[in-house]
């Protein structure tokens, strides 16, 4: 089971949703898809059609930027951070 860490942006457009949560998943895709069926429009709010992890929007897995196809190992911290710009 990985632990989640989802971005305050992300949350306020799911009210029932914690910042932090475990899932169980194998990949980054997988674990997209199990928050989607948990909160639906969660997957169209960090993928593309592609499918194909947002452009501005960054997933880590235990420190490190990770795909969609990135593996997860039972523990594995990933945060979904979007990404910030400005002039």
């Amino acid at each position: 089971m990985a632990e989640v860490v989802l971005p305050r942006s992300l949350v306020v457009l799911f009210p029932d949703v914690p910042r932090r949560l475990s899932v169980e998943a194998a990949s980054v895709a997988e674990l997209i898809q199990a928050l989607d069926r948990r909160t639906p429009g969660m997957a169209d709010r960090l993928l593309t059609a592609g499918p194909a992890i947002r452009e501005h929007i960054n997933v880590f897995v235990d420190g490190e930027i990770a795909a969609l196809d990135t593996p997860l190992a039972a523990g594995s911290t990933v945060h979904v951070i979007p990404a910030v710009s400005g002039g």
